[in-house]
């Protein structure tokens, strides 16, 4: 049998452009990632000016060398409880009620109402203003 190479992956735009999303990648792997994560596009860590301070291989090295937690076998039931926190009580001394006067009410005298006309300009009644309808019935009612 023949291998087969591998096949590009192609996409159309929204505009009928054909991308290649792998080449576009690769041409973009040493610029800076947008994040605050301080990474290029590789995943190399980035330190000041853009300088590649611990490549990737490292950092995938790093986190696959820290030890998991190990499963442990015996059931939950089994296992002696830890013995509870016991916390210290503080003595609250209770205080005897005092008698006390209520505040006084501060009387506050009604404020009169001060009623303001609009000040009516003077229009000339013609038949485009003059009211109709509902409008015109409503008029005097207020």
């Amino acid at each position: 049998m023949v291998a087969r190479a591998p096949r590009k992956r192609m996409y159309r735009t929204m505009q009928g452009r054909m991308v290649d999303i792998e080449k576009l990648r690769a041409a973009n792997e040493s610029v800076q990632a947008v994040g605050n994560m301080n990474v290029n596009a590789r995943g190399d860590v980035l330190g000041l000016g853009g300088v590649v301070t611990t490549p990737k291989a490292d950092v995938m090295r790093k986190y696959y060398e820290q030890p998991k937690g190990m499963v442990d076998d015996t059931p939950s039931k089994g296992k002696p409880m830890p013995a509870p926190k016991t916390e210290v009580k503080k003595t609250v001394q209770k205080m005897t009620p005092v008698a006390s006067k209520p505040a006084p009410q501060k009387a506050v005298a009604p404020t009169p109402k001060v009623e303001t006309k609009p000040v009516e300009t003077f229009k000339p009644k013609t038949e485009s203003t003059a009211k109709k309808g509902i409008d015109a019935a409503l008029d005097g009612l207020e």
